[in-house]
């Protein structure tokens, strides 16, 4: 009888559960829907319980026909910088303010002053956000004394989930490297942020590496799941450092771009890695003793989705009628522009910026329209646009060493109009996966075989990823993209003002 390892990818809005044979082949997957709770001016919750129901159910569905003592591990890919403020027992007290929670503002200015901006980035690789766990759990001492009074530990998203599994409260490195609170060099919490946060120690959790085996199942949750209490809990691991893992990026100098909803250009370090101008932030890897530095910008495949909804409307009533994406028809469309869109430039700034700029502030523009610009150009601008974006992160990683590679992952990346786009303007070969969408999944797989002794190490992710196709780079082209990233560069830096007049209105 064949053995089996169970990934679970517990993101912001569904978890992905899948189920994988132990010679890496994916059997069934399956996903359960959750909501955000949006409200305020910046804050976002979600219920813990969601998140449980959803893993129970989407278990049970992907071992149907399968024997429960046959799946030998279970391990995560988890939504990063959630902050869940649990009992004793486990139970959460309130509900989990996610990633995309900004309410700690001022909490996050508190922890600025007192350690410096400088410093806090070289002790944890990070600036200082509302968006990390600590800031959180400042906010709900501040605002919520009796709740923080009856908190017993801090915990991420699927540490929750480990702990309704195993009743232990633990996190893993790469999860602790995106709280604000960890120190990356000694890969432990720093006191010191602590400290100056006013956080005890005690409240958060036992540090582990990712494939450490936290505990069997729990009676009640091996019922609830419909496995075996023999069944092993592996740590798992952040979504972003999963993705590196994912995408096969597991030896130092391999780099990556994974392009989604946002995109990231990120690699494997087997030193902490921190920019000059500090454009990108750096993570604990799923690999323990790497990192993982990386520039993620906002609004990559959103800005696709943008223009589809602003602008083409008609395209979405001929692939309905043609039985194609809406996305296959635009990407003909861009066939029809030439290198350059004809001199038009796409800021894509609509969500305002995390790397390259770093400034909430932002906001999208279309620049150096002319009469001529049609459609078409306005379709191929964005995507350009975002492109040139990805540059200036894949500068401020190229302070590293060169990079003249990168293996393309992410659902985004499934086109092959703005793969050849990508490799034209980065100036670079890429290698894309073939199951793009997986990667996150995969490396939680990998996590478990290698946590419960199927696997040697992590070098058996190359059998679950195989590169699909390569794009290489039309030297052609080089010129005129080196003009629009001049304008592109331009344009931001002339419209700095006009952003900050803009947030202040």
């Amino acid at each position: 009888m064949g053995k089996y390892l169970i990934a679970h990818d517990l993101g912001t809005s569904s978890n992905k559960a899948s189920l994988f044979s132990t010679e890496g082949r994916l059997i069934r997957s399956h996903t359960v829907p959750y909501d955000v709770h949006f409200f305020g001016k910046n804050c976002a919750q979600q219920n813990p319980e969601d998140w449980w129901n959803a893993v129970c159910g989407a278990t049970r569905k992907i071992i149907e026909g399968i024997a429960p003592e046959d799946v030998l591990g279970i391990s995560f890919s988890s939504q990063m910088q959630a902050c869940i403020v649990v009992d004793r027992e486990g139970r959460a007290l309130r509900p989990a303010m996610i990633w995309a929670d900004l309410r700690a503002q001022e909490q996050a200015g508190q922890l600025e002053d007192r350690v410096g901006f400088d410093r806090l980035y070289e002790l944890n690789g990070h600036r200082v956000s509302a968006s990390y766990s600590i800031e959180k759990l400042m906010w709900v001492r501040d605002h919520e004394p009796e709740i923080y009074q009856k908190t017993y530990k801090m915990l991420l998203a699927k540490d929750y989930i480990i702990c309704r599994l195993t009743g232990e409260f633990v996190t893993d490195y790469s999860e602790a490297s995106g709280t604000d609170a960890f120190d990356l060099k000694r890969g432990q919490w720093s006191q010191e942020i602590l400290d100056a946060a006013q956080i005890q120690r005690e409240k958060l959790p036992e540090l582990h590496a990712s494939c450490d085996v936290i505990g069997s199942l729990r009676e009640s949750a091996a019922k609830a799941l419909g496995l075996s209490k023999n069944t092993k809990v592996v740590c798992g691991g952040g979504d972003g450092p999963c993705s590196a893992l994912g995408a096969g990026s597991i030896k130092n100098g391999q780099m990556f771009l994974s392009f989604g909803t946002s995109a990231w250009i990120a690699g494997t370090s087997d030193q902490v890695f921190l920019d000059k101008n500090k454009t990108l932030i750096c993570f604990g890897h799923v690999i323990q003793g790497k990192y993982m530095p990386c520039g993620t910008m906002q609004a990559a495949g959103s800005s696709y989705s943008y223009i589809r909804n602003a602008l083409c409307k008609e395209e979405e009533r001929k692939a309905v009628q043609e039985g194609q994406s809406a996305y296959e028809v635009m990407n003909q469309m861009v066939m029809e522009s030439p290198a350059g869109a004809k001199g038009l430039v796409f800021l894509p700034y609509l969500l305002g910026e995390r790397s390259p700029r770093w400034n909430p502030d932002t906001s999208g523009s279309f620049l150096g329209i002319k009469m001529e610009h049609e459609k078409c150009d306005y379709v191929r601008a964005v995507l350009e646009g975002v492109a040139m974006n990805l540059d200036l992160i894949l500068r401020a990683q190229r302070e590293k060493g060169q990079v003249t590679d990168l293996v393309l992952t992410g659902g985004g990346a499934k086109g092959d109009v703005l793969a050849q786009i990508l490799a034209d303007v980065l100036g670079v070969t890429l290698h894309r996966l073939d199951h793009v969408e997986s990667a996150t999944s995969i490396a939680a797989a990998v996590i478990a075989g290698v946590g419960v002794g199927v696997f040697d190490d992590f070098s058996v992710v190359d059998q679950f990823v195989k590169r699909e196709r390569t794009f290489e780079p039309d030297p052609g082209k080089k010129e005129v993209y080196d003009r629009q990233k001049r304008l592109f560069e331009a344009g931001y830096q002339g419209l700095k003002d006009y952003y900050q007049m803009e947030s202040q209105i």
